[in-house]
């Protein structure tokens, strides 16, 4: 028997859906090793600390126009609905851009490439 995985994912943002032609997110633990003096020479723990995502996406520039201002995103929420589980979604809260730039392709569309990071993440 075939597994299945999930499909397609819709993003939105701030209610409103963005054509994607790919996104990446990352999770940092901010954990660290504790150097310490002992006979062991080795690290002896580790100290917790702030956990970070990042987000780098791209998404399709639409010709009419209707783009957002994505440098001015702030505060912004990134909902990921896998097509056909619309109980597995996993949202960003606090979306900020950090960098946009543009990408010119022959062979495909022209896309925006954001660098996005975010205060929080729950799977809902």
């Amino acid at each position: 028997m075939a597994e299945k995985f999930a499909g397609h994912i819709v993003l939105t943002v701030d209610g409103r859906e963005i054509e994607v032609v790919s996104l990446n997110a990352s999770q940092n633990t901010g954990r660290k090793p504790v150097m310490t003096m002992n006979r062991k020479k080795r690290v002896s723990g580790h100290a917790r600390g702030l956990t970070t995502y990042e987000l780098s996406l791209e998404v399709a520039i639409p010709i009419d126009g209707s783009e957002p201002d994505w440098a001015a995103i702030e505060d912004a929420k990134i909902t990921l609905y896998p097509e056909g589980h619309d109980d597995q979604r996993e949202s960003y809260y606090g979306c900020a851009c950090t960098s946009v730039s543009a990408s010119y392709r022959v062979d495909g569309e022209a896309v925006r490439s954001l660098s996005m990071f975010a205060l929080d993440y729950k799977r809902e």
